[in-house]
Protein backbone atom coordinates (compact mmCIF):
# COMPACT_ATOMS: atom_id res chain seq x y z
CA UNK A 1 0.00 0.00 0.00
CA UNK A 2 2.64 2.11 0.82
CA UNK A 3 4.50 1.46 -2.44
CA UNK A 4 1.61 2.42 -4.09
CA UNK A 5 0.89 5.66 -2.69
CA UNK A 6 4.74 6.80 -3.04
CA UNK A 7 3.88 5.86 -6.98
CA UNK A 8 0.66 8.11 -6.41
CA UNK A 9 3.15 10.78 -5.29
CA UNK A 10 5.75 10.76 -7.69
CA UNK A 11 3.16 10.94 -10.77
CA UNK A 12 1.61 13.53 -9.28
CA UNK A 13 4.75 15.54 -9.00
CA UNK A 14 5.77 14.45 -12.28
CA UNK A 15 2.84 15.88 -13.99
CA UNK A 16 2.80 19.22 -11.97
CA UNK A 17 6.33 19.52 -12.93
CA UNK A 18 5.71 18.94 -16.78
CA UNK A 19 2.84 21.50 -16.48
CA UNK A 20 4.84 24.17 -14.73
CA UNK A 21 7.44 23.60 -17.06
CA UNK A 22 5.18 23.51 -20.31
CA UNK A 23 3.63 26.90 -19.04
CA UNK A 24 6.90 27.96 -18.70
CA UNK A 25 7.99 27.33 -22.42
CA UNK A 26 4.80 29.17 -23.45
CA UNK A 27 5.34 32.61 -24.71
CA UNK A 28 3.27 35.64 -23.17
CA UNK A 29 1.41 35.58 -26.37
CA UNK A 30 0.53 31.58 -26.10
CA UNK A 31 -0.11 31.92 -22.14
CA UNK A 32 -2.71 35.29 -23.20
CA UNK A 33 -4.14 32.92 -25.92
CA UNK A 34 -5.23 30.24 -23.76
CA UNK A 35 -6.24 32.84 -20.91
CA UNK A 36 -8.28 34.17 -23.57
CA UNK A 37 -9.44 30.68 -24.34
CA UNK A 38 -10.62 30.02 -21.16
CA UNK A 39 -12.36 33.42 -20.05
CA UNK A 40 -13.97 33.24 -23.32
CA UNK A 41 -16.31 30.12 -22.08
CA UNK A 42 -17.53 31.83 -18.88
CA UNK A 43 -18.93 35.08 -20.97
CA UNK A 44 -17.84 38.53 -22.54
CA UNK A 45 -15.80 40.69 -21.10
CA UNK A 46 -16.22 44.49 -21.32
CA UNK A 47 -13.60 46.66 -21.53
CA UNK A 48 -12.93 50.49 -22.57
CA UNK A 49 -10.50 52.99 -24.22
CA UNK A 50 -8.05 55.42 -22.02
CA UNK A 51 -10.15 54.39 -19.11
CA UNK A 52 -7.98 54.99 -16.27
CA UNK A 53 -7.06 57.87 -17.55
CA UNK A 54 -9.80 60.16 -17.67
CA UNK A 55 -13.57 60.82 -17.76
CA UNK A 56 -16.44 62.85 -18.85
CA UNK A 57 -16.08 64.99 -15.53
CA UNK A 58 -12.60 64.16 -14.40
CA UNK A 59 -8.67 63.50 -15.55
CA UNK A 60 -5.74 62.09 -13.92
CA UNK A 61 -7.06 61.12 -10.58
CA UNK A 62 -5.61 58.20 -8.58
CA UNK A 63 -7.63 54.77 -9.05
CA UNK A 64 -10.14 56.75 -10.74
CA UNK A 65 -12.39 55.44 -13.66
CA UNK A 66 -15.81 55.85 -14.98
CA UNK A 67 -17.05 52.43 -15.34
CA UNK A 68 -15.40 51.67 -11.74
CA UNK A 69 -17.28 54.72 -10.63
CA UNK A 70 -20.83 53.52 -11.77
CA UNK A 71 -20.78 49.47 -11.10
CA UNK A 72 -18.15 49.40 -8.74
CA UNK A 73 -15.54 47.41 -10.91
CA UNK A 74 -12.96 48.03 -13.19
CA UNK A 75 -13.49 46.54 -16.96
CA UNK A 76 -11.60 43.64 -17.69
CA UNK A 77 -10.25 44.73 -20.96
CA UNK A 78 -8.44 48.18 -20.85
CA UNK A 79 -7.29 49.84 -24.44
CA UNK A 80 -4.61 52.23 -24.94
CA UNK A 81 -3.15 54.43 -27.91
CA UNK A 82 0.06 55.00 -29.23
CA UNK A 83 -0.42 57.44 -31.64
CA UNK A 84 2.43 60.15 -31.38
CA UNK A 85 5.06 57.44 -29.96
CA UNK A 86 6.24 57.24 -33.39
CA UNK A 87 7.29 61.06 -33.54
CA UNK A 88 9.08 60.84 -30.72
CA UNK A 89 6.33 62.83 -28.44
CA UNK A 90 5.63 62.77 -24.86
CA UNK A 91 2.23 62.27 -25.55
CA UNK A 92 -0.54 60.39 -27.47
CA UNK A 93 -2.59 61.19 -29.83
CA UNK A 94 -5.22 61.32 -27.09
CA UNK A 95 -3.10 63.65 -25.09
CA UNK A 96 -1.69 61.10 -22.36
CA UNK A 97 1.78 60.76 -21.33
CA UNK A 98 3.24 58.13 -22.66
CA UNK A 99 5.08 57.28 -19.16
CA UNK A 100 1.42 57.13 -17.66
CA UNK A 101 0.57 54.71 -20.61
CA UNK A 102 3.33 52.57 -19.21
CA UNK A 103 2.39 52.61 -15.94
CA UNK A 104 -1.25 52.51 -16.29
CA UNK A 105 -0.51 49.46 -18.43
CA UNK A 106 1.27 47.75 -15.30
CA UNK A 107 -1.59 48.39 -13.00
CA UNK A 108 -4.02 46.65 -15.01
CA UNK A 109 -2.05 43.78 -15.93
CA UNK A 110 -0.93 43.80 -12.00
CA UNK A 111 -4.91 43.51 -11.45
CA UNK A 112 -5.03 40.35 -13.60
CA UNK A 113 -6.66 42.80 -16.46
CA UNK A 114 -6.47 42.40 -19.82
CA UNK A 115 -4.51 44.95 -22.13
CA UNK A 116 -5.11 45.66 -25.65
CA UNK A 117 -3.19 48.23 -27.78
CA UNK A 118 -3.98 49.74 -30.73
CA UNK A 119 -1.40 52.52 -33.15
CA UNK A 120 -2.70 55.60 -35.30
CA UNK A 121 0.45 56.53 -36.15
CA UNK A 122 0.68 60.23 -37.94
CA UNK A 123 0.77 60.44 -41.84
CA UNK A 124 4.47 59.77 -42.51
CA UNK A 125 4.32 61.23 -45.88
CA UNK A 126 2.71 64.23 -44.96
CA UNK A 127 3.98 64.59 -41.63
CA UNK A 128 7.42 66.74 -41.24
CA UNK A 129 10.05 65.74 -38.82
CA UNK A 130 9.49 66.84 -35.37
CA UNK A 131 6.09 67.47 -35.35
CA UNK A 132 2.58 68.18 -38.15
CA UNK A 133 2.52 70.48 -41.08
CA UNK A 134 2.78 74.11 -39.26
CA UNK A 135 -0.04 75.35 -39.13
CA UNK A 136 -2.03 73.23 -40.14
CA UNK A 137 -4.72 71.65 -38.19
CA UNK A 138 -6.64 68.25 -37.32
CA UNK A 139 -6.58 65.76 -39.66
CA UNK A 140 -3.81 66.97 -41.89
CA UNK A 141 -0.43 65.19 -40.99
CA UNK A 142 -2.68 62.86 -38.56
CA UNK A 143 -3.45 58.70 -39.75
CA UNK A 144 -6.82 60.33 -41.02
CA UNK A 145 -4.66 62.38 -43.70
CA UNK A 146 -5.23 60.63 -47.20
CA UNK A 147 -4.36 63.02 -49.16
CA UNK A 148 -1.30 61.15 -50.61
CA UNK A 149 -3.37 57.98 -51.81
CA UNK A 150 0.12 55.74 -51.96
CA UNK A 151 1.58 55.89 -48.42
CA UNK A 152 1.73 52.89 -47.87
CA UNK A 153 3.61 52.19 -50.85
CA UNK A 154 6.12 54.75 -50.19
CA UNK A 155 7.00 53.17 -46.81
CA UNK A 156 7.19 49.62 -47.83
CA UNK A 157 11.00 48.55 -48.67
CA UNK A 158 12.34 50.59 -51.38
CA UNK A 159 10.49 53.20 -51.12
CA UNK A 160 11.39 56.87 -50.45
CA UNK A 161 9.59 57.24 -46.78
CA UNK A 162 10.84 53.27 -46.25
CA UNK A 163 13.60 54.42 -43.60
CA UNK A 164 11.72 57.55 -41.79
CA UNK A 165 9.30 54.71 -41.12
CA UNK A 166 12.22 52.13 -39.82
CA UNK A 167 12.64 55.23 -37.62
CA UNK A 168 9.16 54.95 -36.54
CA UNK A 169 9.03 51.64 -35.97
CA UNK A 170 11.80 51.36 -33.72
CA UNK A 171 10.04 54.20 -31.61
CA UNK A 172 7.21 51.93 -31.24
CA UNK A 173 9.46 48.82 -30.35
CA UNK A 174 11.17 51.48 -27.63
CA UNK A 175 8.16 51.73 -25.98
CA UNK A 176 6.73 48.62 -25.98
CA UNK A 177 10.18 47.22 -24.71
CA UNK A 178 9.01 49.45 -21.21
CA UNK A 179 5.78 47.09 -20.74
CA UNK A 180 7.38 44.80 -17.65
CA UNK A 181 7.14 43.91 -14.18
CA UNK A 182 8.84 45.20 -11.81
CA UNK A 183 10.89 41.45 -11.93
CA UNK A 184 11.64 42.02 -16.08
CA UNK A 185 8.55 39.90 -17.13
CA UNK A 186 7.40 41.38 -20.53
CA UNK A 187 3.94 41.82 -20.02
CA UNK A 188 1.17 39.83 -22.65
CA UNK A 189 -1.00 42.18 -25.13
CA UNK A 190 -3.43 42.42 -27.35
CA UNK A 191 -1.92 44.67 -30.07
CA UNK A 192 -4.10 45.75 -32.78
CA UNK A 193 -2.47 47.54 -35.99
CA UNK A 194 -3.62 48.87 -39.01
CA UNK A 195 -7.68 47.88 -38.07
CA UNK A 196 -10.49 49.13 -39.73
CA UNK A 197 -8.69 48.87 -43.27
CA UNK A 198 -11.68 47.48 -45.10
CA UNK A 199 -12.59 51.47 -44.95
CA UNK A 200 -10.09 54.01 -46.47
CA UNK A 201 -10.46 56.95 -43.58
CA UNK A 202 -6.79 56.02 -42.61
CA UNK A 203 -3.72 56.35 -44.85
CA UNK A 204 -3.73 52.34 -44.42
CA UNK A 205 -7.27 51.86 -45.66
CA UNK A 206 -8.40 50.12 -48.40
CA UNK A 207 -8.61 52.40 -51.13
CA UNK A 208 -5.40 53.06 -50.37
CA UNK A 209 -3.44 50.34 -50.64
CA UNK A 210 -3.43 47.06 -52.66
CA UNK A 211 -4.09 43.69 -50.91
CA UNK A 212 -0.78 42.92 -51.77
CA UNK A 213 0.78 46.23 -50.12
CA UNK A 214 -1.09 46.23 -47.28
CA UNK A 215 -0.38 42.51 -46.61
CA UNK A 216 3.17 43.96 -46.66
CA UNK A 217 2.81 46.40 -44.39
CA UNK A 218 1.33 44.13 -41.68
CA UNK A 219 4.41 41.89 -42.42
CA UNK A 220 6.66 44.61 -41.93
CA UNK A 221 5.96 45.93 -38.38
CA UNK A 222 5.42 42.21 -37.56
CA UNK A 223 8.84 41.06 -38.76
CA UNK A 224 10.25 43.97 -36.90
CA UNK A 225 8.96 43.64 -33.60
CA UNK A 226 9.42 39.59 -33.50
CA UNK A 227 12.77 40.42 -34.37
CA UNK A 228 13.17 42.72 -31.51
CA UNK A 229 11.77 39.94 -29.22
CA UNK A 230 7.96 40.60 -28.53
CA UNK A 231 6.80 36.95 -28.45
CA UNK A 232 4.37 39.02 -25.77
CA UNK A 233 2.03 40.07 -28.55
CA UNK A 234 -0.79 38.87 -29.72
CA UNK A 235 -1.85 40.00 -33.05
CA UNK A 236 -5.13 40.92 -34.03
CA UNK A 237 -6.69 41.65 -37.07
CA UNK A 238 -9.96 43.96 -36.97
CA UNK A 239 -11.59 45.38 -40.07
CA UNK A 240 -14.84 47.54 -40.23
CA UNK A 241 -18.26 45.89 -39.77
CA UNK A 242 -20.02 46.10 -43.64
CA UNK A 243 -23.44 45.29 -44.28
CA UNK A 244 -24.14 41.70 -45.52
CA UNK A 245 -20.48 40.92 -44.36
CA UNK A 246 -19.28 37.47 -46.23
CA UNK A 247 -16.44 35.32 -45.29
CA UNK A 248 -14.55 36.40 -48.11
CA UNK A 249 -14.81 39.81 -47.73
CA UNK A 250 -13.87 39.86 -43.96
CA UNK A 251 -10.99 37.90 -45.01
CA UNK A 252 -9.49 39.71 -48.17
CA UNK A 253 -7.03 41.30 -46.66
CA UNK A 254 -5.84 38.82 -43.69
CA UNK A 255 -2.15 37.95 -43.37
CA UNK A 256 -2.35 34.73 -42.46
CA UNK A 257 -2.81 32.31 -40.02
CA UNK A 258 0.77 32.09 -39.12
CA UNK A 259 0.56 35.71 -38.75
CA UNK A 260 -2.94 36.46 -36.24
CA UNK A 261 -4.35 35.17 -33.53
CA UNK A 262 -7.56 37.58 -33.01
CA UNK A 263 -10.20 38.43 -35.00
CA UNK A 264 -12.47 40.95 -34.49
CA UNK A 265 -14.55 43.87 -35.83
CA UNK A 266 -14.97 47.48 -35.09
CA UNK A 267 -18.99 48.69 -35.32
CA UNK A 268 -20.75 51.53 -33.73
CA UNK A 269 -24.30 53.05 -33.49
CA UNK A 270 -23.51 57.04 -34.23
CA UNK A 271 -27.68 58.00 -34.39
CA UNK A 272 -30.71 56.91 -31.94
CA UNK A 273 -32.30 56.01 -34.99
CA UNK A 274 -30.04 53.34 -36.21
CA UNK A 275 -30.97 51.01 -33.28
CA UNK A 276 -32.36 48.45 -35.63
CA UNK A 277 -29.36 48.41 -37.87
CA UNK A 278 -26.83 48.48 -35.57
CA UNK A 279 -28.91 45.31 -34.01
CA UNK A 280 -29.13 43.55 -37.42
CA UNK A 281 -25.93 44.34 -38.98
CA UNK A 282 -24.37 43.25 -35.31
CA UNK A 283 -25.95 40.00 -35.18
CA UNK A 284 -25.35 39.53 -39.22
CA UNK A 285 -21.47 40.59 -38.81
CA UNK A 286 -20.54 38.48 -35.38
CA UNK A 287 -22.05 35.17 -37.15
CA UNK A 288 -19.56 35.26 -39.90
CA UNK A 289 -16.70 36.63 -37.70
CA UNK A 290 -17.49 33.53 -34.92
CA UNK A 291 -17.50 30.99 -38.04
CA UNK A 292 -14.58 32.04 -39.32
CA UNK A 293 -12.75 32.24 -36.12
CA UNK A 294 -13.73 28.16 -35.42
CA UNK A 295 -12.60 27.93 -38.90
CA UNK A 296 -8.93 29.51 -38.80
CA UNK A 297 -8.77 28.79 -34.88
CA UNK A 298 -8.50 32.46 -34.08
CA UNK A 299 -10.22 34.32 -30.96
CA UNK A 300 -12.95 36.89 -31.97
CA UNK A 301 -13.59 39.64 -30.47
CA UNK A 302 -15.42 43.39 -30.94
CA UNK A 303 -12.81 44.84 -30.84
CA UNK A 304 -14.97 48.64 -30.98
CA UNK A 305 -18.18 49.37 -30.59
CA UNK A 306 -20.11 52.02 -28.88
CA UNK A 307 -22.97 54.82 -29.63
CA UNK A 308 -21.43 58.02 -29.39
CA UNK A 309 -22.66 60.17 -26.19
CA UNK A 310 -25.02 57.64 -25.25
CA UNK A 311 -28.39 59.19 -26.08
CA UNK A 312 -30.80 56.50 -25.91
CA UNK A 313 -30.42 55.86 -22.30
CA UNK A 314 -31.42 52.06 -21.94
CA UNK A 315 -28.57 51.62 -24.99
CA UNK A 316 -26.59 49.19 -22.49
CA UNK A 317 -29.38 46.73 -22.21
CA UNK A 318 -31.79 47.43 -25.21
CA UNK A 319 -28.91 47.37 -27.85
CA UNK A 320 -25.55 46.40 -27.31
CA UNK A 321 -26.84 42.91 -25.12
CA UNK A 322 -29.01 41.87 -27.04
CA UNK A 323 -26.41 42.41 -29.95
CA UNK A 324 -24.03 40.06 -28.77
CA UNK A 325 -25.25 37.57 -26.46
CA UNK A 326 -25.18 34.35 -27.39
CA UNK A 327 -22.27 35.10 -29.24
CA UNK A 328 -18.93 33.18 -28.36
CA UNK A 329 -16.80 36.47 -28.36
CA UNK A 330 -13.67 37.20 -25.93
CA UNK A 331 -14.72 40.98 -25.18
CA UNK A 332 -16.13 43.93 -26.70
CA UNK A 333 -14.50 47.22 -26.21
CA UNK A 334 -16.39 50.39 -25.89
CA UNK A 335 -14.65 54.00 -26.81
CA UNK A 336 -13.00 56.43 -24.97
CA UNK A 337 -14.56 58.81 -22.42
CA UNK A 338 -14.17 62.33 -23.18
CA UNK A 339 -15.99 65.74 -22.30
CA UNK A 340 -17.68 66.49 -25.95
CA UNK A 341 -17.60 62.78 -26.89
CA UNK A 342 -18.18 59.92 -24.67
CA UNK A 343 -18.99 55.86 -25.31
CA UNK A 344 -19.08 54.83 -21.87
CA UNK A 345 -21.16 55.19 -18.62
CA UNK A 346 -20.76 57.96 -16.03
CA UNK A 347 -22.33 58.02 -12.48
CA UNK A 348 -24.32 61.19 -13.18
CA UNK A 349 -25.49 59.89 -16.88
CA UNK A 350 -28.78 58.77 -17.42
CA UNK A 351 -27.47 56.01 -18.99
CA UNK A 352 -25.47 54.54 -15.21
CA UNK A 353 -28.83 52.90 -14.02
CA UNK A 354 -29.08 50.78 -16.97
CA UNK A 355 -25.30 50.20 -17.05
CA UNK A 356 -25.70 48.33 -13.93
CA UNK A 357 -28.12 45.70 -15.39
CA UNK A 358 -25.95 45.40 -17.95
CA UNK A 359 -22.97 45.11 -15.32
CA UNK A 360 -24.93 42.37 -13.19
CA UNK A 361 -25.86 40.22 -16.54
CA UNK A 362 -24.39 36.58 -16.36
CA UNK A 363 -23.40 37.41 -20.14
CA UNK A 364 -20.88 40.36 -19.10
CA UNK A 365 -17.50 39.62 -17.34
CA UNK A 366 -15.20 42.93 -15.32
CA UNK A 367 -11.72 42.76 -13.57
CA UNK A 368 -13.33 40.99 -10.64
CA UNK A 369 -15.01 38.07 -13.16
CA UNK A 370 -11.81 36.69 -14.44
CA UNK A 371 -9.66 37.25 -11.51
Amino acid sequence: MKKLLMTAMVVATIVACTAKQNVAEQTGAQQLAERLDSIQKKGIMFGHQDDPFYGVTWEYQNDSSDVKNVCGDYPAVMGFELGGIEMGDAKSLDSVPFTKITQEIINHYNRSGIITISWHPRNPVTTIDGGGPAGQKFPEGTAWDVTDSTVVKKILPGGAFHEKFETWMQRLSDFLATLKTADGKKIPVIFRPWHENSGSWFWWGEALCSVEEYKALWNMLQDKLNADGFDNLLWAYSPGMQDNLTAERLMVRYPGDDRVQMIGLDGYQWKPEEKDKFIERGKQNLTVLCEVAKEHNLIPALTECGMKNLTEPTWWTSTLLPTVKGFPICYMLVWRNYKEEFFGPYPSHPTAPYFKVFYADDTTLFLNDIK
